[in-house]
């Protein structure tokens, strides 16, 4: 487990897998599911949006990511010995982009 989970969400035809791709082990279906890989089980990344997005775990990238956290969300289940000290927003739930619901 991990009291973290980075993701960066960008459009579904954007994601391209350059190799494994057949070794995926895929828990749902077309609209939405979660990959992982087949050989250690690590989630690669969601299909969101009724299929439309991916929220690519970010642990698993190669290189450094161009863009940084811009927000905290599940803050009001997040582990209590955890305490947040950087000064992005917080929301108690899930948040959609460009909702203003805290």
């Amino acid at each position: 487990g991990s009291a973290f989970k980075p993701f960066a969400g960008i459009e579904r035809e954007k994601l391209v897998l350059t190799e494994g791709g057949d070794k995926l082990l895929i828990f749902g279906d077309e609209s939405g599911h979660n990959a992982h890989c087949g050989r250690c089980g690590s989630l690669l990344y969601s299909l969101v949006r009724d299929g439309a997005y991916v929220h690519v775990a970010m642990g698993t990238l190669v290189n450094d990511p161009s863009i940084r956290p811009t927000e905290h969300i599940f803050v009001g289940s997040k582990a209590g010995w955890f305490t947040i000290t950087d000064d992005l927003p917080q929301h108690q739930e899930h948040v959609i982009a460009g909702s203003d619901q805290q």
